[in-house]
């Protein structure tokens, strides 16, 4: 049972490779389920910290919105995870940014990594030539499975 368990979750890790830390600008598409339809949502925010344990792995993302900081906490293997993306690369010493809380405006702003825009469109990069390809190995079962 536990080999499964393993099997199962190795799959699932090498579906989505973390490709942020903290101090970066991301944005998470998730599902939501309203009233027996799907639709999804885009979140975007620094994310403030990470917790590693082991196959659990989550991220803390913070936003403020309407003046109010607003935190949410993502599973990262999850299916109602859709697509994390990178907006931009940030510069901090530290692995845990709790200290943001208590800051508002200018003075919780973190700055950005130097060649931090160059990552990111490297990043976009990958993910488009990665969809290309996901995208024509489904045609071409396609048309193997039509023959």
């Amino acid at each position: 049972m536990n080999h499964e368990i393993a099997k199962l979750f190795e799959t699932d890790m090498n579906r989505r490779k973390i490709n942020f830390s903290v101090g970066d600008t991301v944005k998470v598409h998730y599902k939501i389920v309203e009233s027996g339809k799907e639709r999804t949502q885009i979140y975007e925010g620094v994310v403030i910290s990470i917790v590693n344990k082991m196959n659990d792995k989550s991220f803390n993302v913070r936003r403020v919105s309407y003046d109010i900081g607003v935190e949410r906490i993502f599973p990262l293997y999850s299916p109602k995870i859709s697509k994390i993306e990178l907006v931009r690369k940030g510069h901090v010493r530290r692995a845990k940014l709790y200290f943001l809380r208590e800051k508002s405006g200018k003075t919780a702003r973190i700055k950005e990594l130097r060649g931090g825009q160059a990552i990111v469109q490297a990043e976009r990069k990958k993910e488009k030539e990665l969809a290309q390809s996901q995208k024509e190995t489904a045609t071409e079962a396609q048309v193997t499975a039509a023959a």
